[in-house]
């Protein structure tokens, strides 16, 4: 939502622009024109104010418990907000330009909130590693670049997470305004919203689009906002992971087991902390189906198709499984998990869970056995 305080007088907005976040994982750039738009729809040519992120809707814990360090800078594991875009991702597009003896560095979206710091060097033979980073080891919010990059390589892109999502989002807004002549001078920075600020836009989404993105495609930011969205619906602002999970400890029970028995800390399963049995998510699974058959049809229809979408398009494919499995994947190092329903050849809903832990090598050997379970019971007559 995007508030204002202070007053319009003529094209002139005497007062600050608030963004209040609700922790859409799926927000992006074009998402953010329509903020855009609305405060070009108001005759605004200028804000005379600041412009502040309203992140009280949850904690200020960027991470699940247990999340590992190293996995910074990866886009699987995303520094969580209230106010998210682009899954709190930028890409950097590195490209040799041999005319100017440089490199041509582009980030999409295009922004000036990063800063580069760029040493490489354009070089007919390679003699030192070329290097791309964020630099997560200072949590800041810029490109580290060194190294020898060969004058014929073919451009390269890398994607990594961003350290501060509500920054990242404000500034994308503030260039936004600019590019659309509205001018800002004034400050980026955290408030909460007072209740005197009267309302500009609203943007919102059906939870139906957020799971499709969560299941198809093993989304960690989606998970775990799902989480939050949770624990803010029942329990009130500002959310936060154990208020999300007391609702899936809720589920466990109506699924009919014991959520004692069971460790659960984040939304999305990236924390080693989690510990689960296939006996209790075959329970859920069975629980949607019998017990809320709107919510198994919203649920099965967002888990990848077996050969068609998602992390299962490439699997199972010309066997009697392609097209009959719809199943979530789960994958750690070491662990690899399929979970969902299969249509068997005698016309029966089989739901199953498969857990494998501890393997080592390529995870195509733990895939392939999953693979084969299926094709089992999808000729089940």
């Amino acid at each position: 939502q995007l508030y204002y305080t202070g007053k319009l007088t003529g094209s002139i907005l005497k007062g600050n622009l608030y963004f209040i976040g609700g922790g859409d994982p799926d927000f992006n750039t074009d998402n953010l024109s329509t903020f855009v738009d609305a405060v070009k729809s108001l005759g605004i040519t200028r804000v005379e104010g600041n412009l502040y992120a309203d992140i009280s809707y949850k904690d200020s814990l960027f991470w699940g418990m247990g999340w590992m360090w190293d996995d910074d800078p990866s886009t699987d594991a995303p520094y969580l907000s209230a106010l998210n875009i682009n899954g709190n991702t930028i890409t950097i597009s590195i490209t040799p330009d041999v005319a100017g003896d440089s490199l041509k560095i582009k980030l999409i979206p295009e922004t000036e909130y990063f800063t580069i710091k760029n040493s490489s060097k354009l070089v007919d033979k390679v003699k030192n590693p070329f290097y791309v980073i964020r630099n997560y080891y200072d949590r800041k919010d810029e490109f580290v670049i060194s190294g020898d990059i060969n004058k014929n390589q073919q451009s390269v892109a890398r994607t990594f997470n961003v350290n501060a999502p509500h920054k990242y989002f404000l500034n994308l807004f503030k260039e936004q305004l600019e590019k659309n002549n509205i001018s800002f001078k004034g400050k980026i920075d955290t408030l909460t919203t007072p209740p005197n600020a009267k309302q500009i836009h609203t943007f919102s989404r059906t939870y139906g689009q957020v799971i499709k993105e969560l299941n198809k495609n093993s989304n960690n930011l989606n998970a775990e906002m799902t989480l939050f969205a949770l624990g803010e619906k029942y329990f009130g602002k500002p959310s936060t992971a154990s208020k999300g999970i007391k609702m899936i400890d809720s589920l466990i029970i109506a699924s009919g087991l014991n959520p004692g028995n069971y460790r659960l800390v984040d939304g999305s399963g990236v924390s080693h902390y989690n510990l689960v049995t296939a006996e209790l998510l075959l329970g859920v699974l069975k629980y949607f189906y019998y017990e809320q058959p709107e919510l198994y049809r919203l649920l099965s229809d967002s888990f990848p198709f077996s050969g068609v979408d998602g992390t299962l398009k490439n699997r199972m494919r010309g066997s009697a499984a392609e097209n009959n499995v719809k199943a979530k994947t789960g994958t750690l190092s070491g662990i690899s998990c399929l979970s969902g329903y299969v249509n068997a050849k005698n016309g029966d809903i089989i739901a199953f869970s498969i857990m494998i832990q501890n393997h080592f090598g390529k995870t195509s050997r733990a895939t392939g056995y999953q693979n084969r379970i299926c094709e089992i019971l999808a000729e089940y007559e």
